[in-house]
């Protein structure tokens, strides 16, 4: 008999570093550079208010005279030096920037958890009841499905605004939109956790769980939707990032977050009505924080793809 000792056990952190994600995420450069860039990103939106120099939201802290200050030079006027220029009103597009991810990344992660919540659940329950109930909810997705998303985002957000009392539509906006883009983005979810579910129902698992008597809430609770979890993730990423374009593009269109509380789409609407005038700074420095925030999720969503993949490890 060896007297060789066995080895210790790795700790979490351990096993963690050495596992097949976390190698894959190791030797992904993209991987690696994107999720620097959203986690800079995401950090600097939740500090603004200990990193940008001025509250641009503030009129008290304005001053019309800063107005259309190009990026890095002095004020004709006051002297002040802004690092990305001033707009119109004369705010630091540095600060506004900030505070409008804020908002974009605020109202990104509410509307894909709403709609992860709503597709998910219809599509347990329709890849495990079948019948009636996976008829009608599919059907439903079709029908939607045949809509562009952003059409969906803005018949649902006027049909809330308008039943919103005037005088809570500026406090509530944000909320109506949430719930507009959350709404038109349920469908790729359902879909896709039906199919998963589809296929683990039919599993040797599943019909232990039946013969021992669980219900069918328990089941597909405790032992189906942990199992159809990865492609859910995969597409909570990548929604992410259409959701924030969603709100973008609603913001820009005027139908999104209100002038009080400006998101980087009405930033960059904004800024298009003076693209033409040499004041290009306030549409470009908006336009360029979203370019990187959506295209930074993307390419992460991209890589979540392949590493949760197992065919093609």
């Amino acid at each position: 008999m060896s007297d060789t000792p066995a080895p210790a056990p790795q700790s979490r952190l351990r096993r963690a570093w050495n596992s097949d994600f976390a190698w894959s995420f190791r030797h992904a450069p993209v991987a690696i550079i994107s999720s620097f860039v959203v986690l800079v990103l995401i950090l600097a939106a939740v500090l603004a208010p200990l990193i940008a120099p001025h509250d641009p939201f503030n009129p008290a802290t304005l001053n019309l005279m800063n107005g259309f200050t190009p990026p890095g030079q002095a004020n004709a006027f006051t002297g002040d030096t802004f690092l990305l220029g001033t707009d119109d009103q004369g705010r630091d597009v540095f600060s506004t920037i900030l505070y409008g991810m804020r908002i974009s990344l605020f109202v990104g992660f509410a509307a894909v958890m709403l709609a992860m919540v709503i597709g998910v659940t219809l599509g347990l329950l329709a890849g495990y009841l079948g019948g009636w109930v996976e008829s009608i909810i599919m059907r439903v997705a079709d029908v939607q499905l045949t809509f562009p998303a952003i059409l969906v985002a803005m018949l649902i957000f006027g049909i809330a605004k308008g039943i919103t009392p005037p005088e809570y539509r500026d406090q509530m906006a944000i909320w109506v939109l949430i719930l507009a883009i959350g709404l038109s983005d349920w469908v790729q979810f359902a879909r896709v956790v039906r199919g998963a579910t589809l296929v683990e129902k039919s599993k040797e698992y599943v019909q232990a769980a039946r013969l021992i008597g669980r219900s069918p809430f328990a089941i597909m609770l405790r032992h189906i939707l942990p199992n159809v979890l990865n492609p859910v993730l995969v597409i909570a990423t990548i929604s992410l990032a259409l959701a924030i374009i969603a709100e973008a593009t609603l913001s820009f269109l005027g139908v999104g977050a209100p002038p009080t509380k400006p998101s980087l789409g009405t930033l960059i609407r904004i800024g298009q009505e003076f693209m033409f005038s040499g004041e290009w700074w306030i549409l470009f420095f908006p336009a360029l924080a979203l370019l990187a925030l959506a295209l930074s999720i993307n390419l992460l969503g991209d890589w979540l793809r392949d590493a949760l993949n197992p065919r093609l490890r």
